[in-house]
């Protein structure tokens, strides 16, 4: 079931994200680009998000796959509040991960990131 609904919300809140109307979405929700770390392809997701300062913190479930590529700090592209962004991530290891979800704190996404099988990522945007 989670894979349709993948498979029929993504891409209306990508071209959402794309358009004019982004503001539906709130100042929470951004899509974000990188790059396979092998295959070179690149793959785009919808992820929310919580700003603090020119640092982004992104949660998402293990199984999905996105955030893999992320293991060193990568480059990646960022479609946030209408604009296109660079941007580096990277996935929080251990020791990083209590400050990542001390940063999530007063958010939605507190409660996401206190599961210990959350992965958190840190997105550091381009000045």
């Amino acid at each position: 079931m989670r894979a349709v609904m993948n498979r029929l919300a993504n891409p209306f809140v990508a071209l959402l994200l794309r358009s004019p109307l982004h503001g539906l979405l709130g100042g929470s929700v951004a899509l974000i680009t990188v790059t396979g770390r092998r295959s070179g392809r690149r793959y785009t997701t919808p992820v929310q998000y919580v700003r603090r300062g020119a640092t982004l913190y992104v949660t998402s479930r293990p199984e999905r796959r996105w955030w893999r590529n992320l293991r060193d700090e990568a480059p990646v592209a960022l479609q946030l509040g209408g604009r296109r962004v660079k941007a580096v991530a990277a996935v929080l290891s251990s020791p990083e991960r209590a400050a990542g979800a001390a940063a999530l704190g007063g958010s939605p996404l507190e409660a996401v990131a206190q599961r210990p099988e959350t992965v958190i990522v840190r997105i550091r945007l381009s000045t």
